[in-house]
């Protein structure tokens, strides 16, 4: 059985968005329709009600859409060498913070504590989210 595609309102109202939220996320290439209908209509894959939930939450992190496109366009990158970026980049927050002056320390919690949320975000993704 084949997936029942969605028009622009049927994704929005799933996705719990405006119409004009669909429409702007396709055109910062956020979203791209599956086919047209006969009548020119956008078809959208009901997968992509997810797609949205996942912008959504990268941009309540203060990811901004166009770095969100940029990422969900980007081709497959080695995840390994991905993760070792980011634990480097741990490590060297953790020596920083071993060293900063205590009026630091509060900047630097706010840094782990976003760290620490798109970390809970990427946790989140479905392995099967199409992107």
């Amino acid at each position: 059985m084949t997936e029942t595609l969605l028009k622009i309102g049927e994704l929005a109202a799933r996705a719990e968005v405006s119409a004009r939220t669909v429409d702007y996320y396709t055109t910062m290439g956020l979203l791209a329709p599956a086919q047209r209908s006969a009548g020119n209509y956008r078809l959208y894959s009901p997968a992509d009600v997810e797609r949205i939930h996942l912008i959504q939450r990268l941009e309540a992190q203060g990811i901004p859409l166009e770095e969100i496109a940029a990422a969900l366009s980007a081709g497959p990158r080695d995840i390994n060498e991905v993760l070792a970026r980011i634990d480097d980049d741990l490590k060297s927050l953790q020596t920083v913070t071993e060293s900063a002056p205590v009026e630091v320390h509060g900047l630097l919690n706010i840094i782990a504590t976003r760290v620490h949320s798109l970390i809970a975000v990427a946790m989140q993704l479905p392995p099967d989210l199409p992107l």
